[in-house]
């Protein structure tokens, strides 16, 4: 994609193609992530920060693979997606190879903690912890263990922003960026009253210190 320019609205058609999460389990917080968010998460670390082109790209927790396939579209060398979930593996297997992409994008069934290798560049939407707590540290482990930059999406405030900085350089990853966003969730689970609810997020940029 270097040298040509994306619309923004064209990366979120292609990635509304992907489709949601078929069976999301709210103890393992499965919310697919929303098409318009992912794309301004990819644009921010493939277009302000330099993240994505011709790096590999490791997505954890990837679900039906938005991130991972949006970071193929953006020109990305290789991605890797895991996730426990096998019916939402083959959904993202099957995006791939409808959206042109699966040349260069694997995927595999299993626990992100069986992740070995290196990546240069991890897009996360972790579990926030609400209906686990420390849901979303082995996702933060994992990601610093393997990768050189992080972009990890969690929920917002201040005590949460304190804790994840002090959890974070505690793992020998340095925080470089903190961005506000708004994650816009659709009722996709029986208890779930309203048809949206918005919720507050940050997006942390996390470099890995050597």
């Amino acid at each position: 994609m270097r040298g040509r320019v994306v619309r923004r609205s064209w990366l979120v058609r292609a990635l509304e193609s992907v489709p949601p999460h078929p069976r999301p389990v709210a103890e393992l917080e499965q919310y697919t992530i929303p098409a318009d968010l992912a794309a301004d998460i990819l644009f921010l670390a493939a277009f302000t920060f330099d993240d994505v082109f011709g790096r590999s790209v490791l997505d954890l927790g990837c679900g039906t693979g938005r991130l991972a396939i949006g970071a193929l579209l953006l020109g990305a060398s290789e991605a890797f997606g895991i996730d426990l979930d096998p019916s939402a593996v083959e959904l993202a297997a099957e995006a791939s190879e409808r959206l042109g992409v699966s040349d260069r994008a694997m995927w595999a069934i299993g626990d992100i903690r069986a992740v070995r290798g290196s990546f240069d560049t991890a897009l996360q939407n972790p579990p926030f912890g609400v209906r686990r707590k420390t849901a979303d540290r082995p996702f933060l482990e994992k990601a610093i263990e393997v990768c050189s930059v992080i972009y990890s999406l969690h929920k917002a405030g201040e005590e949460n922003r304190r804790f994840l900085k002090s959890y974070i350089e505690g793992l020998g990853g340095r925080i470089t960026h903190i961005i506000p966003m708004r994650l816009r969730l659709p009722a996709t689970m029986p208890f779930h009253e309203q048809r949206f609810r918005e919720v507050a997020v940050d997006l942390y940029r996390i470099v890995v210190r050597v």
